[in-house]
This record gives structure tokens, sequence and C-alpha cells, in this order.
């Protein structure tokens, strides 16, 4: 699955790209690992008998809950 993430050009706050290659590396790696840890658990919760729509709210409701530590 990770190899068919599609990846955006990054951007700062302010609508500039973010250019360091270290820095779209670990966001790469990041988001592969995300994805295959959300697609495990979306396989899983499948073969337990839960609806697939459900499964998949869940995982967008929790995406939209996370919380920014930074945000002043």
């Amino acid at each position: 699955m990770s190899s068919n993430l599609d990846m955006p050009v990054w951007r700062d706050p302010q609508g500039n790209t973010v250019a360091c290659v270290e820095k779209i590396k670990v966001m790469r790696e990041n988001l592969e690992e995300l994805a295959q840890l959300a697609q495990d658990a979306f396989e899983d919760a499948i073969l337990m008998g839960c609806d697939e729509s459900q499964v998949r709210d869940f995982l967008v409701q929790l995406m939209q809950r996370l919380e920014n530590p930074y945000q002043s």
C-alpha cells in the first residue's frame, strides 16, 4: 500500500514550499507507516465482522480530531 501514496507538495502556513529533502523524507516515512497501520486496522476490523463504512467513518473522525500541540 505505501508505495501507492501520492504525496502532495508540502507547504508551510504562509504557502511556501517545504523544500528540505530530509523533512520531506521524514514526512513520507511517517505517512507511509501511518497508512500501513490504518490499512492493517481496517482489514482486522472487517475480518472481525465490523461494518466497513463505520470503520472508514471512524478513521476519518480520528484524523479530524488530531490536536496541534504547537498552536499558540
